[in-house]
Formats: structure tokens, C-alpha cells, sequence
């Protein structure tokens, strides 16, 4: 896709009205009181004019997570769900098996994107991300590790500059 081609699909995504966006992070932990990586990309969506329709924090359990992605496929209008959380090498990480086995369409871009901006940030330790992108039934789903400073650059890098284009892309 040309540079040209990709500005024509943003100009006709950005016509189609704000994206729709489901957020569930990952962890074991986490509370919506100290959710910092959801609250942030919860920022970034409607700071951006989009609309967040879901929002839920998981175990990190395989059967949860997936049953939890055919939930908000469903029974939302999301159009992009994105995980943050549960990506790393660490045995209880399970987001990204559960993603891998489910997606339709792999975007390994998003990943190889994600891991090139945070060896600028972190350097080799970059490496154990399992960040991962792609399709599943309509859906543009999305995996980034839950550090707030992964967050950060996987939103502000990435995922806002192409959230609109991606939801037309789904949707069209």
C-alpha cells in the first residue's frame, strides 16, 4: 500500500465516525482502582474522540480470556478490542496463546513494530514481549504487554495513529 493510498483509507475511515473499543487487561492483580495500563488506554481512546463501549479486568486464565473475547464479539458493537497485559514469557502469561489460537488474520507488523520501538526504550529485553495483532470475526484484536510505559508506546506509537483506519478495515 502506497503512503498515498494508505492517507485515502484513513480520510474515508475518519468519515465513518469515532471508533468503537472494547479494553480488557490481564492480570492477576490488578483492580480498577490501580488499573494504570487500562485507565491510560482508556485516556488515549477518548481523549482521541473514540468511543470506549466495554471495559473489564481478567485472570490471567486461558479458558477466561477466551470466553471473555467471544463475549465482547458478541455482544458489543467494538470494533477494536485491545488487551493490554498477560504477553510476556512468564508461565501464568497466557494472553497471547489464547489470542494466537483465535485469530483469523495475524498482523505480525504489530508485534514486530511494537518490539523494534521498545528495544529503543529497554533495550534487548524487548525481546521477551509476545505483543500480537490480527482479526477475529469482524474484529481488529489487539495484545500489548501491561507495563504502562509498553502501553504507552504500543497507544501512542501504533495504535492511535491507525485505530480508525483499522475499524473501517474490519468493517468494509
Amino acid at each position: 500500500m502506497s503512503s498515498s493510498s494508505a492517507q485515502q483509507h484513513r480520510e474515508i475511515a475518519a468519515r465513518q465516525g469515532p471508533a468503537r473499543v472494547a479494553i480488557v487487561t490481564v492480570s492477576d492483580t490488578r483492580t480498577r482502582e490501580n488499573d494504570t495500563g487500562g485507565d491510560l488506554i482508556e485516556n488515549r481512546v477518548t481523549v482521541a474522540g473514540h468511543k470506549v463501549v466495554f471495559r473489564t479486568i481478567v485472570k490471567d486464565e486461558p479458558a477466561q480470556i477466551g470466553a471473555l473475547l467471544d463475549q465482547i464479539v458478541n455482544e458489543t458493537d467494538a470494533r477494536v478490542i485491545l488487551f493490554t497485559g498477560g504477553t510476556g514469557i512468564a508461565p501464568r502469561d497466557t494472553t497471547y496463546d489464547v489470542l494466537a489460537g483465535k485469530l483469523e488474520k495475524v498482523m505480525p507488523g504489530f508485534g514486530e513494530l511494537f518490539r523494534m520501538l521498545s528495544y529503543q526504550e529497554v533495550g534487548a529485553a524487548a525481546m521477551l514481549s509476545r505483543a500480537v495483532a490480527g482479526t477475529y470475526r469482524g474484529r481488529v484484536v489487539i495484545a500489548m504487554p501491561g507495563s504502562p510505559n509498553a502501553v504507552q508506546v504500543a497507544m501512542d506509537k501504533l495504535i492511535m495513529p491507525e485505530i480508525q483506519h483499522l475499524a473501517w478495515e474490519v468493517a468494509r
